[in-house]
Parts: structure tokens; C-alpha cells; sequence
């Protein structure tokens, strides 16, 4: 999985079998603004991408570094967690062929919180506005 989330505001997660560095390229420049600064761990399949960017700075967990000033990765991982705890919880199983539903849920959910000035009522209508013209069906997806 990997996951983007911007500071103070929405999320969007990807379902990927393996992170390879063209994968996690694809993902940022599809979602992130080029003129944003990132923030990642020490992996190495950021360093590349992360030039792409207006600045990329890395905290290094190997090193027990988790935030260096403003650099940190703890509102990904905050993110993380909120989907951790949902899905041992809540959900308790989910097979793989299903997991970027579940994700795409837990976005929604992140992207549209109380700190956003999103309340339960306003959360609700937005989705149901997602189900207008849409059908529940068992085979293929709509």
C-alpha cells in the first residue's frame, strides 16, 4: 500500500502488490502537485521521484529519527493507524481482490472529518451522492 496524505488535509491510498520506485513515481505524480514538498521515510524508492518535487526531505526511522522539525511522517502514519484499528475492529478480514475498496473508504472517511469542517451530516450526504446512478450487483463493478 501506499498511502499520500496531506498535512492538514485529504488522503489517497493505492493497493499495490510490490512498491517499486516506478510504482510509487506513477502514484505521486498522478496525485500530488508537483510543487509540494514531500516528506517520506529513508526508503530508497523516493529518492528518485523526490527531485520531481519542489523539496523532498526524509526522516530516518533506522536511526530512530521520526521527525527532524517540520520533516515527518507521523500524519501518514497517523492515517496508517486510523485504518489499522478500523480494520482489526470493524472489518476484522479482508481479502486482498478487496482491499482498495477498503481503502478508498477509509480515504473518504479521512478526507472528510470534523478537522476538515466536515460533520456526520454533511459526511453522509457526500456519500450518498456517490451512489446516484449506480447499482449493487454481485458480478462486475459499477
Amino acid at each position: 500500500m501506499v498511502a499520500l496524505v496531506e498535512r492538514g488535509g485529504k488522503s489517497r491510498s493505492v493497493h499495490v502488490d510490490s512498491i517499486t520506485a516506478n510504482q510509487v513515481r506513477e502514484i505521486l505524480v498522478r496525485n500530488a502537485d508537483r510543487k509540494s514538498q514531500l516528506h517520506t521515510d529513508e526508503a530508497n524508492v523516493y529518492t528518485e521521484v523526490g527531485r520531481e518535487f519542489a523539496d523532498h526531505q526524509t526522516v530516518n526511522h533506522g536511526e530512530k529519527e521520526y521527525a527532524r522539525g517540520p520533516v515527518t511522517t507521523n500524519t501518514v502514519e497517523g492515517m496508517f493507524s486510523i485504518f489499522k484499528r478500523g480494520m482489526r475492529g470493524v472489518y476484522q478480514h479482508c481479502g486482498e481482490q478487496h482491499l482498495q475498496r477498503y481503502l478508498d473508504e477509509f480515504d473518504f472517511r479521512y478526507s472528510n472529518r470534523i478537522a476538515l469542517g466536515v460533520d456526520d451530516t454533511a459526511r453522509t450526504a457526500k456519500a450518498l451522492e456517490g451512489i446516484v446512478g449506480k447499482r449493487l450487483t454481485y458480478r462486475g463493478t459499477n
